[in-house]
């Protein structure tokens, strides 16, 4: 009896032992099949944002040689290149494509590049689905600010008042989250913590709508204001009529070569910030514990955006919208990964306003729309969507 016992017991150990070892295989095979699937998944993402990216490349390139050629007047394609690199003082249509839709062609592509890539910093560090640069008020006191020193002195050089939009830009960014979170106190200290919305406001803080409302009501202050300021000194504004509506039209060289480093240093150092915000998308305490920092992060989307924005306004105006509309549409295309986002942004952005800019051409032709309506267009109703809806995922 007990040789059969042990017999037994023995069975049942190599049993045990067998089934062990078929799970462990199984187990193994599931987590090899798992990291196959996540590896193709990820092989198709990347792929997917390359077709992207080159789908939007060429786009830029067609919508960058039809700013060239139409406008009150029509110019064929081939003459564009040859101004391009043959020029020719004499030629009427030479002169016209250098020295008039060259400048607003480029102003459109880094101006949209500004817009855009400052509106998807906002929105990725303060976690808001509707931050934009126009809509909490960055914009406007950039603009305020130029107005100011237009009206009161008169300036008319971008070298001067380039330095003062982006005070206005870093001061209202400020002003406006100083607002929102005194907001956000106030209603706390209000309800005691012991209604839902107090309770919500005292764990988050500045909240998604405490900002917009705070934004819109100080735009709404600075425009009447600058608006007022215009009035004293008409002469000097009637050069910047088209500027204070927000248009690339009008614009010269000069304009380009002073905002282009301002938006480029700006570029990039979002680009530097985009590992930091997937961190801070995650919340505050799993960005910590990750290994990033927070004040850093802040402080670099803060500059980042003073210099995009700030740079943008200077040169064609509040233009609205446009850091709203494409971050959303490209987050959408590739997910919350930041570090493809502002890329991706970095080339719809551009042909979003070079698209305003030629249908502000066409649709009054002979005459002109100014791109800022354009986009402002397209951009309310977006707006209105995103704020009916119960849920922004992504960001």
């Amino acid at each position: 009896m007990k040789r059969v016992k042990r017999v037994t017991r023995v069975t049942s150990v190599r049993a045990v032992k067998g089934a062990q070892m078929v799970l462990s295989v199984d187990a193994d095979d599931r987590a090899a099949r798992g990291r196959r699937g996540q590896a193709e998944g990820l092989t198709e993402g990347l792929a997917r944002v390359l077709v992207m990216a080159l789908f939007g490349l060429v786009l830029l390139v067609v919508l960058f040689l039809a700013s060239l050629v139409l406008g009150a007047r029509p110019v064929a394609v081939s003459t564009a290149v040859e101004a391009l690199f043959a020029y020719d003082g004499g030629l009427v249509d030479h002169i016209v494509i250098v020295d008039y839709r060259l400048p607003r062609t480029l102003l459109s592509l880094l101006c949209g590049m500004a817009f855009g890539v400052s509106g998807a910093l906002i929105q990725a560090a303060t976690r808001n689905p509707l931050a934009d640069p126009g809509i909490l008020g960055v914009n406007a006191g950039a603009a305020f600010c130029v107005t100011l020193v237009v009206g009161l002195f008169g300036v008319q050089s971008i070298n001067v008042y380039l330095w003062f939009a982006l005070l206005g830009a870093v001061l209202v960014t400020l002003c406006v989250y100083g607002l929102a979170l005194a907001g956000g106190m106030t209603g706390e200290g209000m309800t005691g913590g012991g209604m839902a919305g107090g309770s919500m406001a005292g764990r988050g803080g500045v909240t998604p709508v405490r900002l917009v409302l705070a934004g819109v009501a100080l735009s709404a202050m600075l425009g009447g204001i600058g608006s007022s300021v215009t009035l004293l000194n008409p002469q000097a504004f009637d050069a910047m009529r088209q500027w204070s509506i927000g248009s690339v039209a009008g614009r010269d060289m000069d304009v380009v070569v002073a905002v282009a480093p301002c938006i480029g240093l700006g570029l990039a150092i979002a680009l530097m910030s985009a590992r930091s915000l997937n961190a801070v998308a995650l919340g505050e305490d799993l960005a910590r514990a990750l290994g990033a920092s927070l004040v850093r992060t802040r402080i670099l989307t803060l500059v980042a955006v003073t210099l995009l924005a700030g740079a943008g306004t200077a040169a064609c105006g509040p233009i609205g919208f446009v850091g709203l509309m494409v971050p959303h549409v490209v987050r959408w295309l590739t997910g919350p990964d930041q570090r493809l986002i502002i890329p991706m942004v970095m080339i719809y952005a551009p042909i979003l306003l070079l698209a305003a800019d030629i249908a502000g051409r066409l649709v009054l032709y002979p005459g002109e729309l100014e791109a800022g309506i354009v986009t402002a267009f397209l951009g309310a109703p977006v707006l209105i969507a995103l704020a009916r809806r119960r849920q922004a995922g992504g960001l």
